[in-house]
């Protein structure tokens, strides 16, 4: 354990939770959540993630509606806040581990993005919004939310010890999943009652509160490493020369290549083969956050009894594995629809299994100075591989057909285990200190 992680935290007991709720439910909030600087962070940052699923739906809503935006236009719109991860992770991975304090540059990240999307509705209410101006805002959003993303991990390691980093990464997949199950059926509303720019004040607000929340908190931060000797490629030897984390980024890349394929070819392959209409499979997705959700409330659990290692290694099969229902969905519409319902809820389960295990193990091994630099490089393997994947699946639906394309990513993606069978990973029971 580091002294980053050491310093900061406050006695459990002295949390304020504690004293506002009876006995009976104090021993049941999770311990992490009476530290103080973490439990504000979290609060504001699962705000900010509501937000994002506005944002999600309000964004290119603005650009059909308003601007009748085509193929071409809509594609441009939905790139262009993947650019910058593509783009600028590992220099910017480089930047953030020379500077002193990662919270600022976080605040500094939300303040902008709260800027770039205000200035939406701002534009449409003075009458001089224009589709450039909506792809400019996602190419800002898309650039500070580098900044943010790379920083995150220190300040996370910063604020949560070791013992509690599976409750830590619980509670934070856990809001993502919650988000992802109140965060459209907000966002519709407010487009529907607001209109979609005015709907993006939301989303504004959203980040102006994680903001307040790094304000308010003061971790101690490692020291930074000013002349970051190595550049990237420091970050790139750390990866290349622990073998857990190695494997780890070999399956990471596999699954992530073959369901984006999938991902690619889903909602067609639902609607015209299978000919499930769009509120039915809309209720299918949103099968797949619920099922996120059980998996943050059990993963503790699951890995304090199984072990780390192995709940990452079953984390990656109860993703990948459940892909095959949509392949083998047949017969009845009713039994197609609770095939899909199935594999949404299972491989939701897996996957926050996966991410929940999986990024409580790369906090706890990551060395303080090369944090941010091993982020920018994880960072770029893990969204540089998902528009291969989705132009792979493009390919391979004109190729070899559909379904067929569907049984090669799920059978691609259930092999990504593969990477941890002889990985010492997989035999690992606890967090390494």
């Amino acid at each position: 354990m580091t002294a980053a992680t050491e310093a900061p935290a406050e006695a459990p007991t002295a949390g304020a939770i504690s004293r506002l709720l009876p006995p009976g439910l104090q021993q049941r909030v999770p311990a992490v959540l009476h530290r103080r600087d973490f439990r504000r962070f979290w609060l504001g940052h699962s705000v900010s993630l509501i937000g994002d699923e506005v944002h999600r739906i309000a964004m290119p809503l603005a650009a059909v509606l308003l601007f009748g935006a085509g193929a071409t236009a809509m594609s441009w719109l939905t790139a262009a806040p993947m650019i910058p991860a593509l783009l600028l992770s590992i220099p910017a991975g480089i930047w953030v581990d020379r500077r002193s304090s990662r919270r600022r540059i976080m605040l500094v990240a939300d303040v902008g993005r709260f800027l770039a999307v205000l200035s939406v509705p701002v534009a449409y209410a003075f009458g001089v919004l224009t589709l450039p101006q909506l792809i400019v805002a996602e190419l800002v959003v898309g650039t500070l939310g580098v900044l943010f993303s790379i920083s995150d991990n220190t300040l996370f390691a910063a604020m949560v010890p070791k013992a509690e980093l599976m409750q830590a990464s619980s509670l934070s997949n856990g809001s993502r999943a919650f988000a992802s199950v109140s965060g459209p059926g907000l966002g519709g509303l407010a487009v529907q009652l607001l209109t979609a720019p005015f709907a993006l004040v939301a989303d504004a607000v959203s980040y102006l509160v994680s903001a307040l929340s790094l304000s308010r908190i003061r971790p101690v931060e490692p020291v930074p490493d000013r002349e970051a000797k190595g550049g990237f490629l420091a970050g790139l030897r750390w990866i290349t020369g622990t073998p857990g984390i190695r494997a780890l980024l070999g399956a990471v890349a596999t699954v992530n290549f073959f369901d984006f394929i999938f991902q690619a070819l889903f909602i067609l392959y639902a609607t015209t083969y299978l000919h499930i209409n769009a509120g039915l499979l809309g209720l299918a997705l949103g099968a797949g956050a619920v099922g996120g959700l059980v998996g943050a409330a059990v993963t503790s659990r699951v890995v304090a009894r199984i072990g780390i290692g192995m709940g990452i290694t079953l984390g990656f099969l109860g993703f990948a594995a459940p892909h095959v229902l949509v392949a083998l969905a047949a017969g009845p519409k009713a039994l197609i629809v609770l095939t899909l319902f199935a594999y949404e809820f299972l491989s939701g389960l897996g996957g926050m299994v996966l991410d929940v295990s999986a990024n409580a193990y790369i906090t706890a091994v990551m060395p303080d100075d090369l944090r941010s630099r091993i982020s920018g490089v994880l960072q770029t393997i893990n969204y540089g591989i998902r528009p291969l994947g989705a132009l792979t699946g493009g390919w391979l639906a004109t190729t070899v057909g559909m379904r067929t394309s569907l049984w090669i990513s799920t059978i691609g993606a259930s092999c990504s285990v593969l990477f941890l069978l002889g990985s010492p990973l997989r035999k690992l029971r606890e967090l390494p200190g």
